[in-house]
Parts: C-alpha cells; sequence; structure tokens
C-alpha cells in the first residue's frame, strides 16, 4: 500500500509567486501564507521545494519547526518548513547559510533570453558572458567551471542540480532587470564608472591615445571628446557621448526605485 504523506509550508516574500497553485495537485492553499503539501516515499526538502514550484538557488533559509536544516534534510510526515527567500538586507549566521555567499566582484553568465541585460551589465563593467545559441547544459558548466552567477527566465535551469548561485529573472524589461540584478546582488557597490567592457564581446576595454584612431572619428567626436577607450578584440571604440550619459542616469534612476523583488 502506497502511503501518503503531509507536510506544511510557509512561504515568504516574492516566492509565493513561483507557485502556481492551480496546477499543483499535491499542495493546498489553507490561507494565505500557508500551504499543506501531499508526497509520497523518500524525499528530500530540495525536492519538495522544487517540486511546487521554487527553484533551489532563490531559497536562503529552511526552517524545520524552527530549525534549519540543509538541502538533502529528509522530510517526516508532519513537518513544518519556513521558506525564506534571499533578501539583501537579511544576514544570516554561517552555521545557518544553504550556500556560502558569493565572495568576489560578481560575474554573470545570462540565458539566450537576456540579450540586452547582457549588454547593460558589461557596460557597468560587470563580467557578463552571454550567446543567443547557449544550451543549458552549456551555461551551468560554464557557471561551475568560471565560478559565475546564472541570469535566466528560465526555472527549469535553475533548478539544475549542479547551480548554485543563480537568479530568476521576473521582468522582461531589460531595464527592470538590471534593477533586479543590481539590487540582489548589491552591484552598486562594485561599480564606480572607471571600469568598462565591450557591450559586444565583454573584453575589458583599454585606454587608446586620440591620435591612434582619429582618422575613424566622425567631425563632432574629434571636436569635443579627447578620451577613448577601445576594445582590442573587436576593434570598437568607446568615448563618454550622449549614450554614455543617457545610461549613466538610466542606473541613477533605477537605484532610487523600490524593487518589489530581490
Amino acid at each position: 500500500m502506497i502511503i501518503i504523506k503531509k507536510i506544511k509550508f510557509r512561504i515568504y516574500s516574492y516566492l509565493n509567486d513561483f507557485i502556481k497553485i492551480e496546477s499543483q495537485k499535491n499542495l493546498k492553499l489553507i490561507d494565505e501564507r500557508y500551504y499543506i503539501h501531499h508526497y509520497r516515499g523518500r524525499q528530500t526538502i530540495k525536492d519538495r521545494i522544487e517540486s511546487i514550484g521554487v527553484p533551489h538557488p532563490e531559497v536562503a533559509l529552511i526552517l524545520n519547526n524552527s530549525r534549519a536544516v540543509d538541502f538533502s534534510y529528509l522530510v517526516q510526515s508532519g513537518d513544518f518548513f519556513s521558506i525564506y527567500p534571499h533578501l539583501y538586507t537579511f544576514k544570516l549566521p554561517e552555521e545557518v547559510k544553504l550556500l556560502n555567499e558569493y565572495s568576489e566582484k560578481p560575474k554573470f553568465i545570462l540565458d539566450v533570453h537576456l540579450g540586452r541585460l547582457a549588454r547593460y551589465l558589461r557596460r557597468f563593467g560587470f563580467d557578463t558572458a552571454y550567446r543567443n545559441d547557449y544550451q543549458d547544459r552549456e551555461i551551468v558548466d560554464q557557471a561551475v567551471s568560471e565560478k559565475r552567477i546564472i541570469l535566466s527566465r528560465d526555472r527549469g535551469l535553475l533548478m539544475r542540480k549542479r547551480v548554485k548561485w543563480a537568479k530568476f529573472i521576473w521582468s522582461d524589461d531589460p531595464k527592470k532587470q538590471l534593477k533586479e540584478v543590481f539590487d540582489r546582488f548589491q552591484l552598486a557597490q562594485y561599480y564606480q564608472g572607471q571600469e568598462s567592457r565591450c557591450v559586444n564581446c565583454n573584453t575589458k576595454l583599454v585606454d587608446i591615445d586620440k591620435e591612434k584612431i582619429i582618422e575613424r572619428l566622425e567631425p563632432k567626436t574629434k571636436k569635443y571628446f579627447d578620451d577613448f577607450k577601445y576594445c582590442p578584440r573587436c576593434d570598437k571604440i568607446y568615448w563618454c557621448g550622449s549614450h554614455y550619459e543617457k545610461t549613466e542616469k538610466m542606473l541613477t534612476k533605477l537605484k532610487q526605485q523600490k524593487s518589489n523583488t530581490q
């Protein structure tokens, strides 16, 4: 005889947005904050959390009856779990963290749907791997080997076992996507305006003397600008023109806005 077991969840903040209760046969919402979940067999809490739609990289803390547990915990019928998301103002003691914090300037890898976001992140100096023909397995392999944070709108990709650092991107607006990433990983502390990367290929830009490229410049650019940067990989020239000023203002405005998700 197959035994049906039952556990209780309390899901906090935006993690509830991952859950589509109408498509869940084994999940019942009993009020605005609590769920009853039925399962069979031997299951880890990671399996149960992802079975209701929440990718494990989005979970910062799991409490079972007020005691911290990790993803490998084997659930028992009658357990009551509180599931918390990453909130950048919420600092956890080392002994209860599910994953060590990303301890250096963030590096990213993006799925094929986030090309504009990749360009923005590169513009602000963040090492951002992106191709429009990436396969999911390639993204995970590169993220693991190069210690990159995965940004994706594909929950299935974020649920892969080997994925560590990752964030689900909620908005389909690239500017709002940038806001999400800046808030979640506190990127403002790393951007001081000095470093930038080629938006096309991610190569670090280098300073170049105006005289070396003067024949390639438009008349007004020659007249009004003296400082230039150069991409040694794709041969593109950059300067602080109107586009640079627009993106600086865009970032300032985004920092001032309140975000609903991290």
